[in-house]
């Protein structure tokens, strides 16, 4: 017999194959017939496949459609005889030969029925048919038409049924003796666990046995026999035969199949309790053949007492009837929501997030509401009982497919973060509510949302997104503080840098090796990660955002929350406000819709219609985005016809522009912040010589307008907003000579730029002081009224700030009369200043600077409830409370305009600061609530952690601060006595400068070159100060120093030499180049300088907490760097005004350096040893480190100096004093100042680690450590005691005295450490110590007894006390004392006998 190709048999042996079956002659298997073709011209073409046309039947109908393989033959081109009839259409020709499926169905031809009769369906007494389910078999017996689908099955059977003329059963059973309830010897056999099914009518045939396999047609007969018979067995059998039967069989069982068995029990067991509850109600059941179920009998004992109660009728509030529709069969576990919910159970007042449940208008509901069900808060599975939804389960409706659904659950979710960041759940969670939908999801769900063709969907994401996004409370802040001083400047809302990378620290490598793209790469969940309005930015938002605008024109509310969402954006960064700038159409929709020239007028009342219309949102965007930068700003004032637009809107009155009353005031103001903006960077200018008759009927108008009462609080928004207008238009007045630029001339890149002549001159600007001057004081008359001051605050706040610029660019002036100047600042004074600062009420104005302080109540800036740190926020949700440096009770913008205006007016006259006039300034200065404030600020005290409205607080309260030392300052400088308070600015100054925060690098610039280093502010240099320190020195150490190395004389050396220390430290505590000319250009009012109103990131100040030490540092790393280069000869005199200072702060100003830990300091004089090989060997550096070691070392310094904790600047402390003994032995030479330094850190009470290194790896630095006892710093029992217990070093301490390495001569101080703790281990008796350690103990007792140098066995032998008075540093015992004599005698009394070892 042939075989048949087997794999891997190549070509060879399938011709081999081949040949033996040719060989053979056999028949093959195949026969290949070749078919000759006809002649077309000649033979007709027969109709292809006319015979096998598609016809359908229900009962045939294919499951799938019918396979195009093979298809049709292909047929040749005609030939040319072959012609097609002219009436034929080609497409129908086609149709004609189509015998795909599909054809039925487009030829689809209604039959005529009007001559068929109608026969009626059978009654069946329900309103449709029963539903057929998979799961039934059916018995029509075995199909032999080849495979039917169910549903044709089914058909089939119901068509036979029709044709017998069979009706269907519709039987009803009642509730009775023979059908009813067990009786109570079976329900007895139950609860004892037997498995007796119940007999009769009851049965149910058998459970577990199928009848699968049987042939016989009387396979059913046969099963129910059986069946009978082994009930007949059972009930034979008593019943604890049955239980002894029934443990038999589960011990012999496999314990799988006995599950398995129980499984099929309990599913079966619920069906038929179900079929017998339908008997019960007496629901009509629509009998279907079917085979006998199969199971295990149902649930036994209180089981099936508890279901029998859990499913009776009784339970439903209503009972079903047959007449109800789709009531034909009861389902009781789909019924069980009707009937009544559980009783709610209490539980803990505060829940975590995922059992925490909210109510449709977002507001949490408590664990234990009791509410009714028709608010609609039931519709949940979950915990049926508790009213509310999860967010699980509102995110799950807002995948819903039904629109409403999705807008609800948006809705919800709105509401729900309105109410969370405005901290009205407090408490109640114990978690995030914004974190947790962040992590979820949540952002990227709205922008899926925003993509959905329904409106209301999109009103409602929209509405969601503003509610994430934005604050109302910030806008509300940054636009009252608007007209503050310096409030145009704003910091960015964007996330620190420095909390990404924390994060992303804590995260695996991979996935940080996948973050280390750019961000433009980056997918938007890892942008939103991180920072929200990136990760949007990167899915588009801005385009769709544009389209929804232009293209649906959406609603009111829907527009104003889309510019809501775009001035968050425009505030989150400069590259934000690009984007929003350089998205296409996005500006010129906004200017064409929303700040149209022309429109119809709108009355009071809700708008129906928003675009056509002016909004002043609109206009509020534009303003937000020409603050990100000036070329923004240029941008729009030239590209988009903004020119105008401002002069529609300012050119009228608000009352005059056709909008209701409140938008029009909004819009008017909007419109003066947007030209002022401009006019900020030096813009605007041709605009204000156009509608300057426009401004000066205005301003004439305001006295009347202001006289009104009650004054409107958008009035005065408005007012302020005009006044700030002209205050920046005067200041680009005076901007033709860059003056805050003469430092830079040297750069060649900056010299090459000319400065642009402005376009407002000082002639146009100088007519508008009469018209204001008469504002400010009518409003001043207002102080006394509290309540009308607190609306009118923002207007004198305005207009002191006006008159300073006004003053500052007369003064600038080149053709400036200067007494004409000097005679108007004087009546200014007498007529202005004098009155208000004499005032009662204005004393009070000062007292309230400390309870509004935030510096001086941390709290009140604390972080907002839902702060997150990828979406930053000011936090002001519920507003500002009244007690804050932005409530209404703060004087704080008032009184740094008035100290701004004072500042500038004793700028230009000095006689105001004098002698001749002290008055003046005394009534500020001395104030006794100014005085109180500035103890608080001075006191040392714990920083809270910078959030954004903490940082926006502080840079105004800086403002305050930095005002008030300029005025001290320049009073203190023409005066001939000492400034009563010179201490106290002193002590403010330097807390300030360490504290500012960037964009303010002016002022730490001018406080460095002013009032941080003025003798002036030193006052204890030159009244007794230097000998005080002196004799403090002598009191405390108890010894007299040499002649000229004292403290007192440091510090009157330090004193005089206070322009050198300026000078290193102007020099080394440099701010960055461009920072600073920002900041000098925003705070001298230089308009044409100015390149962007937004402020750097306040990640941290500018200045570190240690800046006293800043040039050491750069001198360390300078010297030890990768490239290590030698120090410049200016290195020694750096050193020595570093130390100089520090000396001067730890002893007249301690508290300026509480901030800087005692262990960094000591870090920082150590690096001056690291620094050079020679450099602390100079006088003057030795005795300053001298004296400040000496600080350090006093008892309350002492003991905070913690070396174990970590340290600022510091990676490792250990790490840092093994390079000090590393250079201590390679350079010191027994130095005892480097000595000094080398010993502090070996005190007992710090790490083992330090003392370790010393005595294990440099080992040869113990030489060259000859400090003298008499020399040592600090007490010599902060190395003796407590004992030593570290085993390692104890050997080490014993090797080195052994080995005569630690020697008394030469290292006094750590030989009498050395020897006290050998001396307190060899006779310690300590029943805790270990076994190692008592063998170690006894093996250095026997070697110290069998010591040949007599004097080191003394003194291990006899140590007392340490005493450093004595040579060696310690008392000696002239007899040992009883225990340790004992001691000594067990140890050594078999370990000599006569000079020979025993035995």
């Amino acid at each position: 017999m042939l075989s048949r190709p087997k794999p891997g048999e190549s070509e060879v042996d399938l011709l081999r194959f081949q040949n033996q079956f040719l060989s053979s002659g056999v028949t093959p298997a195949v026969r290949i017939v070749k078919k000759v073709k006809k002649d077309r011209r000649t033979d007709e073409e027969p109709p292809i496949l006319q015979d096998q046309r598609d016809v359908v039947t229900l009962d045939e109908f294919p499951d799938l459609p019918p396979t195009l393989v093979p298809a049709p033959p292909k047929r040749a081109r005609p030939g040319p005889r072959f012609s097609l009839p002219e009436d034929q259409d080609p497409e129908e020709r086609l149709d004609l030969h189509d015998q795909h499926i599909t054809a039925v169905f487009t030829k689809i031809i209604e039959r005529d029925t009007s001559t068929m009769a109608v026969t009626l369906p059978l009654p069946s007494g329900v309103a449709f048919p029963h539903a057929f389910h998979r799961s039934q078999k059916g018995t029509q017996g075995k199909i032999t038409s080849g495979k039917r689908s169910i549903f044709a099955q089914e058909i089939a059977a119901r068509r036979n049924a029709e044709a017998n003329s069979i009706p269907i059963e519709m039987t009803g059973t009642t509730q009775g003796q023979e059908g009813g309830s067990p009786t109570s010897e079976t329900l007895d056999l139950r609860e004892q666990g037997s498995c007796v099914p119940e007999t009769g009518k009851s049965s149910q045939g058998p459970l577990l046995i199928t009848g699968e396999g049987l042939q016989s047609q009387d396979a059913k007969h046969e099963i129910q026999t059986i069946h009978e018979e082994n009930l007949a067995k059972l009930h034979a059998l008593g019943p604890e035969e049955i239980l002894q039967e029934q443990q038999k069989l589960l011990a012999q069982l496999d314990p799988n199949l006995i599950a398995f068995l129980k499984s099929r029990r309990s599913t079966n067991g619920q069906a038929r309790v179900g079929n017998m509850e339908e008997e019960k109600l007496g629901t009509i059941i629509h009998e279907t053949p079917k085979e006998e179920p199969v199971g295990p009998p149902p649930p036994t004992g209180d089981k099936w007492k508890q279901l029998e109660i859990a499913t009776s009728a009784p339970e439903l509030p209503v009972t079903p009837h047959k007449e109800w529709l789709h009531m034909d069969t009861v389902e009781l576990e789909k019924l069980q929501w009707t009937q009544d919910l559980p009783p709610v159970r209490r539980q803990k007042t505060q829940e975590g997030m995922q059992q925490a449940r909210f109510g449709l208008q977002g507001e949490l509901l408590a664990p234990d509401a009791d509410l009714p069900t028709h608010l609609g808060l039931h519709h949940h599975g979950e915990e049926a009982e508790r009213a509310g939804y999860s967010l699980q389960e509102i995110f799950h409706l807002a995948r819903s497919q039904i629109s409403q659904q999705r807008a609800l659950a948006l809705q919800v979710l709105a509401r729900i973060i309105s109410k969370a960041q405005a901290g009205e759940f407090g408490n109640q969670l114990t978690g995030s509510v914004l974190r947790l939908l962040l992590d979820a999801g949540f952002l990227f769900l709205l922008r899926f949302s925003l993509d959905d063709s329904v409106d209301s969907v999109i009103a409602a994401a929209v509405w969601a997104l503003r509610a994430l996004l934005v604050a109302p409370g910030d806008e509300e802040l940054l636009d009252n503080s608007f007209s503050w001083y310096q409030g145009t400047a704003v910091f960015p809302l964007m996330p620190c840098q420095g909390e990404e990378e924390e994060e992303e620290d804590e995260e695996i490598p991979a996935e940080k090796a996948k973050k280390k793209n750019p961000p433009e790469t980056r997918p938007p969940p890892d942008l939103a990660r991180h920072d929200v309005i990136k990760g949007l930015l990167a899915t588009q938002l801005l385009p769709r955002l544009r389209y929804i605008l232009e293209v649906t024109c959406p609603s009111p509310p829907v527009v104003q929350d889309i510019l809501a969402v775009l001035i968050r954006v425009a505030r989150h960064s400069l590259e934000s406000a690009t984007k929003v700038l350089e998205c296409p159409r996005l500006i010129d929709t906004l200017v064409r819709e929303f700040l149209p020239s022309n429109w119809s007028p709108v009355g009071e009342g809700p708008i129906s219609h928003l675009h056509g219309v002016p909004c002043a949102a609109a206009m509020k965007l534009l303003r937000v985005l020409a603050s990100a930068g000036r070329n923004i700003s240029a941008r729009l004032m030239s590209g988009f016809d903004l020119r105008s637009r401002l002069c529609r809107f300012v050119s009228e009155a608000p009352r005059d522009l056709a909008l209701p009353i409140q938008e029009a005031e909004q819009l008017n103001t909007e419109s003066f912040r947007l030209w002022a903006v401009a006019a900020a960077y030096g813009q605007g200018g041709d605009l204000y010589r156009e509608l300057y008759p426009v401004l000066i009927r205005t301003l004439q108008a305001l006295p009347q307008e202001l006289s009104i009462r009650p004054c409107s609080r958008l009035v005065v928004l408005r007012i302020s907003a005009l006044i700030t207008l002209l205050t920046h238009l005067t200041q680009a007045s005076s901007s033709s000579i860059p003056e805050l630029h003469t430092w830079a001339s040297n750069s060649p890149t900056e010299s090459k730029l000319s400065p642009v002549p402005p376009s407002v001159t000082w002639v146009q600007v100088s007519g508008l002081r009469p018209l204001l001057e008469p504002i400010l004081q009518q409003v001043l008359k207002e102080l006394p009224q509290p309540e009308t001051w607190k609306t009118l605050a923002p207007l004198p706040t305005a207009c002191l700030l006006y008159l300073t610029a006004h003053y500052q660019a007369w003064s600038q002036q080149p053709n400036l009369c200067p007494g004409e100047c000097l005679q108007d600042v004087e009546r200014l004074s007498k007529e202005l200043l004098l009155p208000l600062l004499s005032q009662p009420t204005f004393q009070g104005l000062w007292d309230s600077l400390r309870p509004c302080s935030p510096l001086c109540n941390p709290l009140s800036c604390a972080p907002a409830p839902e702060s997150t740190p990828n979406l930053m926020s000011l936090g002001c949700v519920g507003g500002c409370p009244p007690l804050s440096l932005a409530g209404s009770s703060s004087a704080f913008p008032f009184l740094t305009s008035l100290l701004y205006l004072l500042n500038t007016l004793t700028r230009i006259h000095k006689g105001l600061c004098g002698q001749a006039s002290p008055w003046m300034l005394a009534l500020v200065l001395a104030t006794p609530g100014l005085q109180d404030y500035l103890l608080h600020c001075g006191a040392p005290s714990h920083v809270p952690r910078l959030t954004p409205f903490l940082a926006w607080a502080l840079r105004h309260e800086f403002h305050l601060q930095y005002l008030i030392l300029i005025l001290a300052q320049r009073v203190a400088g023409l005066r001939s006595d000492p400034l009563p308070d010179a201490i106290l600015y002193h002590t403010v100054a330097l807390t300030l400068v360490s504290h500012l925060l960037p964009g303010s690098e002016y002022l730490a610039h001018e406080l460095l070159l002013g009032s941080v280093f003025r003798p002036e502010f030193l006052p204890e240099g030159a009244s007794g100060g230097p000998e005080a320190a002196d004799f403090s020195d002598k009191l405390n150490l108890g010894s007299s120093r040499r002649p000229g190395s004292g403290r007192g004389t440091l510090l009157a050396e330090a004193c005089r030499d206070l322009p050198s220390i300026r000078g290193c430290y102007l020099l080394h505590c440099t701010l960055p180049r461009p920072a600073l000319l920002h900041s000098q250009a925003l705070y001298q009012g230089e308009p044409l300088h100015i390149p962007s109103l937004l402020l750097p990131m306040p990640k941290e100040p500018l200045l570190p907490a240690d800046w006293p030490f800043l040039p050491l540092i750069h001198l360390y790393h300078q010297a030890s760097g990768p490239i290590s280069r030698a120090l410049p000869p200016s290195s020694l005199g750096t050193a020595t005004r570093v130390l100089q200072w520090v000396l001067i702060l730890e002893s007249w100003r301690p508290s300026s350096l509480q901030a800087v830990p005692p262990a960094a300091r000591l870090a920082r004089l150590m690096c001056v040893f690291l620094m050079d090989s020679d450099l602390f060997r100079e006088v003057p550096i030795q005795q300053y480190i001298t004296a400040l070691l000496a600080q350090l070392c006093q008892p309350q310094a002492l003991s905070l100096l913690k070396l174990d904790c970590p340290l600022p600047g510091l990676a490792s402390f250990p790490d840092l004093y093994t390079s000090f003994l590393e250079h201590f032995e390679a350079v010191s030479f027994g130095d005892s100042l480097f000595g000094m330094l080398v010993l502090l850190p070996l005190q007992r009470r710090y790490s083992v680690t330090l003392r370790l290194s010393l005595f294990g790896e440099h080992m040869a630095a113990l030489r060259a450590l000859g400090l003298p006892l008499a020399q040592l710093p600090v007490s010599l029992e902060n190395y003796t005691a407590p004992p030593e217990d570290n085993l390692e070093l104890l050997k080490l301490y014993f090797q080195a005295l052994v080995t005569g390495t630690l020697c008394p001569h030469w290292c006094p101080v750590l030989y009498a450490v050395a020897v006290a703790h050998v001396n307190n281990f060899i006779f310690s008796q300590d029943p805790k110590n270990s076994d190692m350690m008592g063998a170690t103990s006894k093996w250095m007792l026997q070697k110290t007894w069998l010591l040949t140098n007599e004097c080191l066995k003394q003194h291990l032998l006899y140590y007392k006390l340490p005493n450093v008075a004595l040579p060696e540093g310690f008392e000696l015992y002239p007899q040992l004392p009883t225990l340790r004599q004992n001691r000594l005698q067990e140890v050594t009394s078999g370990l000599l006998k006569d000079g020979v070892p025993g035995s």
